[in-house]
């Protein structure tokens, strides 16, 4: 059966598009159900995007959750090994506080995770899959990449408490250089390293311009990190990407969870992110697992946002009928339509507020127009 795809909703098309991209790259479909233990999701609760949880006792007395997030439950399940990748991608609906209503709602997410022996190419393979999802949804988008070793490098001299590092990574989000530089200041950190940390809040644009700039001011203390963006960097100007990728440092994610690549994904017409992923090993490795991996999410309840096409007309064809209609000659009239790929709707009265294209009338020789919009 072919799909219409004039009717679906944007995110619905996404959701389409992004499963037939990540099948072509050995992605296979995550199926989970709708609620974990309520502890998995408060062990980690920093890793959340919200940490408002609807929560329900099970009938064996256990705290249940209803699932908030996808990539804890696949953690969870899936099995520990260094030797292969485990790929997979999913369709969920999660159960959070939405940015646009600030309310609970049933959101549909999709993405990916890879999971396992990753490699530069498994870093690579996925930071492009994000680029081409935001393809999909929008031709105008740009991928912001970030690296959290090189902040984790540049603040360990600092010698801060959990919560300050916290506030660090808060404010390099929100670019907050007065507020950096007062925790440079209170844990005493030296000129230098003041400025270079301050540095990091104005460090934004394309790929190349940024990284000469990085080579500049961190080489001899990033020069792992460095040579790792690079090549990330030049690998997906090759892939056609090059107007499409920025490094910005305002990309941040919790230290205590991501430790290499960070991105965000943006297009234009909505003003926050619809995607957002990374390297998470710390997170692996707090759950008790050798792997490493690396994902991402695009929230596709921000889509909404994006402008609609609008149908000119809510249906093709009305057919008004009566009592004394002959039931058969309405149906064929109907499967005749429908099968010219024509929405048809029967009606013994004309509904209000509805646009047609067309109205018809059954009557005992067939069906006659009375009105015809096209």
């Amino acid at each position: 059966m072919n799909i219409d795809t004039r009717l679906l909703k944007n995110e619905e098309r996404a959701v389409f598009a992004l499963r037939s991209l990540y099948e072509k790259y050995g992605y296979a479909q995550y199926k989970m159900g709708k609620f974990e233990e309520y502890d998995l999701y408060v062990r980690n609760k920093d890793f959340l995007v919200s940490d408002h949880i609807i929560t329900f006792t099970d009938t064996n007395g256990k705290l249940m959750a209803l699932k908030p997030d996808v990539t804890l439950s696949i953690i969870k399940n899936s099995k520990d090994t260094e030797k292969h990748i485990q790929k997979v991608y999913y369709n969920e609906n999660v159960y959070r506080v939405s940015k646009s209503t600030d309310s609970y709602r049933e959101i549909m997410q999709t993405g990916l995770e890879c999971i396992g022996a990753i490699d530069d190419y498994c870093i690579y393979e996925v930071l492009s899959l994000a680029a081409e999802s935001l393809k999909v949804i929008s031709e105008d988008f740009v991928l912001d990449i970030s690296h959290m070793g090189i902040v984790s490098k540049l603040i360990s001299g600092l010698d801060l408490s959990i919560d300050d590092e916290k506030e660090f990574i808060k404010c390099l989000g929100e670019k907050n250089a007065h507020q950096i530089a007062e925790i440079c200041r209170m844990a005493e950190c030296d000129d230098e390293t003041k400025d270079k940390i301050l540095s990091l809040v104005t460090l934004y644009g394309s790929g190349k311009d940024v990284i000469e700039k990085l080579k500049g001011k961190f080489m001899n203390e990033c020069s792992e990190e460095i040579g790792q963006l690079e090549m990330l960097i030049s690998l997906l100007e090759s892939a056609g990407f090059s107007d499409k990728i920025h490094i910005d440092f305002s990309v941040t994610n919790n230290l205590g969870y991501y430790n290499g690549i960070v991105f965000k994904g943006f297009v234009n017409g909505i003003f926050e992110e619809i995607l957002s992923g990374g390297q998470y090993d710390k997170l692996m490795k707090k759950m008790n697992r050798k792997s490493r991996a690396i994902g991402f999410a695009v929230y596709a309840d921000t889509l909404e946002r994006l402008g609609e096409t609008k149908r000119e007309f809510d249906v093709d064809t009305i057919i008004l009928y009566d009592e004394t209609s002959d039931i058969s000659m309405l149906n064929d009239a109907v499967k005749m339509m429908t099968s010219a790929g024509k929405s048809v709707m029967a009606q013994k009265q004309i509904p209000s507020k509805i646009k047609y294209r067309q109205l018809l009338k059954l009557n005992e020789k067939g069906v006659e127009m009375l009105e015809n919009n096209a």
